[in-house]
């Protein structure tokens, strides 16, 4: 089992940043791949970015591309979400996911474990 608990989310003017984190616990976080997935009001889960177990390759959606980085601290069980220009479209619950198997997955069922979700919105 493994416990994500996503925070940083928060209301932001278009242009702005923000950081979210996710404090991973229970099976050991550097075993997992992990991603960012995120939903907007009346819409599916959309994936935003995943990373490697050790870090070193990581894969975007087309929409972040170029603005959001992903990374992850293993000594400190955390993943991250570096979100730079944001606009008004990226507003939506962002959630951290865990993949036990060993291959960079971009759909929401190939992650095992999720977080609770923490919300951005962006005004215009």
């Amino acid at each position: 089992q493994v416990q994500l608990v996503e925070s940083g989310g928060g209301l932001v003017q278009a242009g702005g940043s923000l950081r979210l984190s996710c404090a991973a616990s229970g099976r050991t976080f550097s075993s997992n791949i992990m991603g960012w997935f995120r939903q907007a009001p009346g819409k599916q889960r959309e994936f935003v970015a995943t990373i490697t177990r050790s870090g070193v390759s990581t894969l975007y959606g087309d929409s972040v591309k170029g603005r959001f980085t992903i990374s992850r601290d293993n000594a400190k069980n955390t993943l991250y979400l570096q979100m730079n220009g944001l606009k008004p479209e990226d507003t939506a619950v962002y959630f951290c996911a865990a993949r036990k198997m060993n291959f960079i997955s971009t759909v929401v069922s190939g992650y095992d474990y999720w977080g609770q979700g923490t919300q951005v919105t962006v005004s215009s």
